[in-house]
């Protein structure tokens, strides 16, 4: 198999715990990972894998982290691309993300995301208040991150379709219930969050839905498969999900697999998968022409 001559890790976080806590981070199943992960230890970790280029994903939904992240990303050779958080609730959400691209690294800007997951309404993407700023990211030329539990994709198509012009990532696969071999109903909504041309899909995060002591490539299949099908090479993206993957695998281990299941793809579509894709969602290849958020029109 021919080798991927591009490599672009679309979904990493860090965290220095002395600066701020992750009140995520919490309970047994999490202890593996409450400590400092530092750009520091992903480095040798991004170069053995021979990663080019990275996305900084954030964590928490506080205003203070965003600027952390981007000021890193403006002393790092590998940060190419960094997904910030601010309130999209907010009337003045569109002076933020100008204020945001302004600061260090602002120019490494290159979507918002909010922890849906935690929201108790499974259609919150549709308030008019988030609505009102999916706008404002849109009209930023920012992306927007989705992170969602399965049964809030609904709300999330939803969304993806009364907004055409904002691309839409879909983090992790939309979590889907690996652990327990159950494809439906997530697999039928995946598909028709996919079949909006505005939407795009992180190959990332399955090991940690898997059972996490036992998993194999062959419990990640079916759902990488359906993703696959879904979005097609050119709207799917590797992400290692950088340390929470740690809980699973290492970092060696998520690579891995995830050439392992995309080992039937033509050249130019694993191409696409571990670089292409992301380079096209969020501008990445600032060498390059004009990029636009992928699926959407010239």
């Amino acid at each position: 198999m021919t080798a991927v001559r591009r490599l672009v890790d679309a979904h990493h976080h860090v965290w220095d715990l002395s600066v701020r806590d992750q009140d995520w981070i919490a309970g047994p199943e999490l202890a593996p990972i409450r400590r400092n992960f530092l750009l520091d230890d992903l480095l040798p970790e991004a170069a053995a894998s021979g990663v080019e280029a990275t996305v900084l994903v954030q964590t928490i939904t506080m205003p203070e982290e965003t600027p952390e992240l981007l000021a890193l990303a403006a002393t790092s050779d590998l940060i190419a691309g960094v997904v910030g958080w601010t309130d999209l609730t907010a009337p003045g959400v569109a002076d933020t993300i100008a204020e945001l691209r302004e600061l260090p690294g602002g120019d490494r800007l290159v979507g918002i995301r909010h922890q849906v997951q935690g929201e108790p309404d499974p259609e919150w993407l549709l308030r008019p208040d988030v609505h009102r700023g999916l706008a404002a990211v849109a009209d930023a030329g920012l992306v927007y991150d989705l992170v969602v539990l399965p049964g809030q994709l609904g709300a999330a198509a939803k969304a993806a379709a009364a907004h055409p012009g904002l691309g839409f990532v879909l983090d992790h696969l939309g979590k889907p219930p690996v652990a327990s071999g159950e494809l439906e109903p997530w697999a039928c909504d995946v598909r028709r969050l996919a079949s909006l041309p505005n939407t795009v899909c992180k190959l990332s995060g399955l090991v940690t839905e898997a059972d996490r002591a036992t998993w194999t490539v062959a419990d990640l299949r079916p759902y990488s498969d359906t993703a696959l099908d879904a979005f097609g090479p050119s709207r799917l993206m590797f992400g290692s999900d950088w340390p929470v993957c740690g809980l699973a695998s290492s970092y060696a281990g998520v690579l891995a697999a995830a050439r392992e299941l995309t080992a039937g793809l033509g050249e130019g579509e694993r191409a696409d998968v571990f670089a292409g894709t992301a380079d096209r969602t969020y501008g990445l290849d600032l060498s390059g022409p004009e990029v636009r958020p992928a699926g959407l029109p010239s």
